[in-house]
């Protein structure tokens, strides 16, 4: 697989651009289990929200290495980003990140995502702050 990007700001334009991601953690028979997220990448560090009661942080609590992988839309170039490393979970951070990325993945116009949204403000503390710091970055296509 050859390099979709020809230098590090083509990476940084296809990360910046409002696209799901998957994170896939590790159960706990070892299986990889992939879930779709919002991200936000800051050229350093990778970063999630989740609910603390989701199957996907009782994953991480128990083995925080994890990948998460960033692809092409359809239509586009085949491309993908993947980061590879432990992922730290924080108790602060994770509304925060949660109500800045659903202005990026959102239409806030829309009734009902500004509802939802609003239903996960009023719960601050249901949310944690995921970041995974890459030991490894992959692209390919």
């Amino acid at each position: 697989m050859t390099n979709p990007f020809r230098n590090n700001a083509q990476r940084e334009e296809f990360l910046a651009e409002p696209r799901l991601a998957i994170l896939i953690t590790n159960s706990d028979r070892g299986a990889p289990i992939g879930v779709p997220v919002w991200f936000e990448w800051t050229g350093t560090n990778v970063h999630m929200f989740a609910g603390r009661e989701t199957p996907k942080i009782d994953r991480i609590k128990r083995d925080p290495t994890a990948s998460v992988l960033v692809t092409n839309a359809i239509g586009e170039p085949e491309a993908w980003v993947a980061f590879d490393g432990p992922i730290e979970l924080s108790d602060n951070g994770g509304i925060e990140l949660a109500t800045r990325l659903a202005d990026r993945y959102w239409d806030l116009d829309n009734d009902q995502q500004r509802a939802v949204l609003s239903s996960w403000q009023s719960a601050p503390d249901a949310f944690c702050l995921l970041t995974l710091k890459p030991v490894r970055v992959r692209t390919g296509q």
